[in-house]
């Protein structure tokens, strides 16, 4: 990451001020990969869980259901709360109260227990992504947020790989009770990261800023720069016609992200894999995603010069592409692998730009965290629909009802990629009239200030 890139009249950084913001940078990444090590076990599990107690799929579905809904909620709690409470309490408290719940899991023996406890951790894990979008917003200037923010924005990628390799390693070996206590102990060396590094601004600190205040505010969504909003003012920024677009547009994509995160591995294992070889090669997916954020990041910054929207609308149309080599391909599990690879490239792009560099380049620093948490909260709509309809559509019987079911699967997620795509294309064109008018207005302001 450059530690040097400034915008147009900023100073070159000072010695402690790298130091703090690559502590940040760490503490924060540290922070969500710990997050997804208490989240995501019970995805590569569902299998051996269903198995364990004799439950049927879609009942398994329900409690990823009550998680994802939980979720939902608590991220528009923790978006307007994050705002007084600031990043760090937000991720001490999310991450540590997560961590508990997943030793708790680990005991578990009943459904009713682990419907509870996924609902305490769906509010708990929605602290996470408020608490780390809102934890670097003060640390990156403006010409340089697409690039650091897509390299840090793996962190969720790299903690899904950790729960499929080493979770999976650790479920194929010793069953998923050692799979939700081995993750969590990983998660909580994570969190001593936080404690130590983790601080909201260079102010914190004793440091100069490092964004200058002409970056502060966003250029699309005004005003409510201030340290601490009212009720009122938040539904305001929540209501802004431009938030509303781009949680829409983040329902499609955590819609389909989700659906490979939760439902990948058992397809893959329903496929012919056992449930080590599946949640291994489900990785295909998460590790091609890694490498299309790196390239979104650069490319925002470079080739697209901050157009997050043009960026988004054509990665969408290579997700579609994807989805339709999945329909050609999709009998053979390997093959399937492989293909979803190409949509994890194209998906993960838009997913970290909508609620991340471009919901701080929307709303500007002071609103990163409830910005990211109001987009990531109308986001996380989607996931709730995904697990229900498609536990749904897999509750066939037999090998003619699963395969049946995994082609239903292709079409609603095939349709999905074509909605966001037409979502994309109407925030393209809603920017490209902003735009215009910013600079409409910038030459009138210029006009007026050169008249004698």
């Amino acid at each position: 990451m450059a530690e040097s890139g400034r915008s147009s009249g900023d100073a070159p950084l000072t010695r402690q001020q790298r130091v703090w913001r690559w502590r940040v940078l760490t503490a924060t990444y540290s922070a969500y990969v710990g997050y997804y090590l208490t989240r995501k076990v019970f995805t590569i599990a569902k299998s051996s869980i269903a198995t364990t107690f004799a439950w049927d799929l879609d009942r398994v579905a329900h409690l990823w259901t009550t998680f994802l809904v939980a979720y939902m909620v608590g991220q528009f709690v923790c978006s307007f709360v994050g705002r007084k409470w600031g990043p760090r309490v937000l991720l001490l408290a999310g991450l540590g109260l997560s961590m508990l719940f997943n030793v708790i899991f680990g005991f578990t023996n009943s459904y009713a227990t682990f419907l509870a406890f996924m609902l305490f951790n769906g509010l708990a894990q929605a602290s996470g992504w408020p608490g780390a979008v809102g934890g670097v917003a003060h640390w990156l200037r403006r010409g340089e947020r697409g690039f650091i923010m897509g390299l840090w924005s793996s962190n969720y990628l790299i903690g899904n790989i950790l729960v499929k390799s080493l979770g999976g390693l650790v479920l194929d070996a010793w069953g998923w009770r050692w799979s939700f206590w081995g993750c969590t102990l990983i998660a909580f060396g994570l969190w001593w990261l936080v404690w130590f590094w983790q601080r909201t601004s260079p102010a914190d600190v004793g440091l100069e800023p490092i964004v200058a205040s002409e970056e502060e505010e966003g250029d699309a969504v005004q005003g409510l720069q201030k340290e601490h909003i009212s009720a009122g003012e938040y539904f305001r920024i929540a209501m802004n016609p431009l938030i509303l677009a781009m949680g829409v547009a983040y329902f499609c994509i955590k819609f389909l992200r989700y659906a490979l995160d939760s439902w990948l591995p058992t397809f893959l294992h329903l496929q012919g894999l056992g449930v080590g070889r599946a949640s291994f090669y489900s990785q295909i997916f998460d590790i091609a995603g890694l490498v299309g954020l790196v390239v979104s990041g650069w490319a925002m910054d470079r080739l697209f010069r901050g157009r997050w929207e043009r960026l988004c609308c054509l990665m969408g149309l290579g997700m579609v592409f994807g989805y339709l080599a999945v329909m050609w391909y999709g009998t053979n599990p390997y093959a399937l692998a492989f293909c979803y690879g190409i949509v994890g490239f194209m998906l993960y792009g838009p997913d970290t730009l909508l609620c991340g560099a471009a919901s701080v380049e929307a709303a500007g620093n002071l609103n990163a965290v409830a910005v990211a948490g109001i987009v990531d909260g109308l986001g996380s709509i989607g996931p709730v629909f995904q697990e229900e309809i498609i536990g749904w559509l897999m509750g066939g019987t037999g090998k003619a009802g699963t395969q049946r079911g995994i082609h239903n699967v292709c079409l609603l997620t095939l349709g999905m990629s074509v909605a966001f795509v037409v979502c994309m294309a109407i925030l393209t064109w809603y920017m490209s009239r902003a735009h215009r008018a910013a600079a409409e207005a910038g030459l009138a302001d210029a006009a007026a200030s050169s008249t004698p």
